[in-house]
């Protein structure tokens, strides 16, 4: 199924990967403590930005809790990824998974495992 999400910034995706690691709901605060525990060292106000834009793109939802706000993701993280993914096979390889697949291997980017991971994958798919 074709899932259209926007795209959203690198840093956007830092955000909703807080919010997402936090169960899809997030205060302010713990979306700071996030940054801060990887490295990131945003003023309150680009936080709160890049958080409106998110809302605006239709990622985000805010709750009001008392004072404070809580985000919460409208989107999966595996729709999201699922959404860029069908962005990237269509813009690159015009939608021929098989190209990117093959790219993988021959750049040696999908292990011996890897490939052994998903054929037993693919073919308890096709027995369900």
């Amino acid at each position: 199924r074709k899932i259209m999400i926007q795209q959203v910034s690198d840093s956007e995706l830092e955000l909703m990967k807080i919010i997402w690691a936090n169960g899809g709901k997030a205060l302010y605060a713990q979306i700071s403590d996030g940054l801060t525990n990887n490295g990131y060292t945003w003023q309150k106000n680009t936080i709160i930005t890049l958080l409106s834009r998110l809302v605006d793109k239709g990622l985000l939802k805010v709750n009001k809790i008392g004072r404070r706000n809580e985000y919460s993701a409208v989107v999966s993280e595996q729709d999201y990824q699922a959404s860029q993914t069908q962005n990237f096979l269509k813009k690159l390889y015009e939608g021929d998974a098989k190209g990117l697949v093959s790219t993988l291997i021959q750049r040696e980017l999908l292990s011996e495992q890897d490939y052994e991971d998903l054929r037993r994958y693919w073919e308890r798919g096709k027995m369900e």
